[in-house]
């Protein structure tokens, strides 16, 4: 049955408000994947959605009527951005809504633990990354990790100790069984985010919701290779999820 819904968080982050909305309206593959804004009410936005405000860079909110998903008939994304600490900072309200049509309570709980790590990691983007070029990437691991546990087998695999937590400087164990120097930025049962001095690695335990673990990687070094860090990561997954 058709039921509305609202995910709505509030932040703080020490970069100005124009940051924040450059990192929304066209840096958004630096933390989430990459998306375009015809920049003015009325335009297009992201997956078919229509921008019915657009006031850079205090308030961006788009809406989607047909979101071409058998679950959901109705999408809406709103940011409010205010400057604080006279400028430097920025505080910011975060609102999705809209409306669910079926496994509703699946539906908003995915959609409720998602918005913290995407939102946790656009902070990490403009704190550390804000305006570089970058290389994105995003897939899914073998239909072996979508079980409601598998998502466990992650933190041994990059070398994460149980007791490993969050700000805690690693040394993760990667593809090739490379070693690389990262900082853990996030950990719940849900996700995982490791961050190099020059990418913000993302994985997510999907299984809860019935999909396969995933991963993005946002690769700011010069040159970096999306297809290449696909391949080698992709391959990672498989085998840790051989068995």
């Amino acid at each position: 049955m058709s039921k509305e819904f609202e995910v709505a968080r509030e932040y703080e982050v020490a970069v100005p408000p124009g940051q924040v909305w450059d990192a929304i309206t066209s840096g958004s593959g630096g933390w989430l994947w990459p998306m375009e804004y015809e920049p003015r009410e009325g335009g297009a936005g992201p997956f078919g959605s229509v921008i019915t405000t657009w006031d850079p860079p205090h308030r961006l909110t788009v809406r989607t009527e047909d979101v071409g998903f058998p679950t959901q008939s109705l999408n809406q994304i709103d940011h409010t951005i205010e400057p604080r600490d006279g400028g430097r900072g920025s505080w910011v309200r975060y609102v999705h809504s809209g409306i669910f049509t079926d496994d509703w309570d699946n539906q908003y709980d995915g959609a409720d633990k998602h918005t913290d790590f995407y939102l946790h990691t656009l902070r990490e983007y403009v704190t550390h990354f804000a305006g570089r070029p970058v290389a994105f990437a995003t897939f899914d691991g073998p239909g072996a990790s979508a079980s409601s546990d598998a998502f466990a087998a992650v933190g041994p695999a990059l070398g994460l100790a149980d007791d490993t937590a969050e700000g805690a400087r690693v040394k993760a164990e990667g593809p090739g069984g490379e070693h690389f120097d990262a900082v853990l930025d996030y950990r719940d049962p849900y996700f995982i985010g490791l961050r190099t001095d020059s990418a913000l690695i993302r994985f997510f335990g999907r299984g809860r919701w019935g999909a396969p673990v995933g991963m993005s990687v946002h690769d700011f070094a010069p040159g970096a290779d999306a297809k290449g860090n696909e391949t080698a990561w992709k391959d990672w997954l498989d085998e840790v999820f051989a068995g």
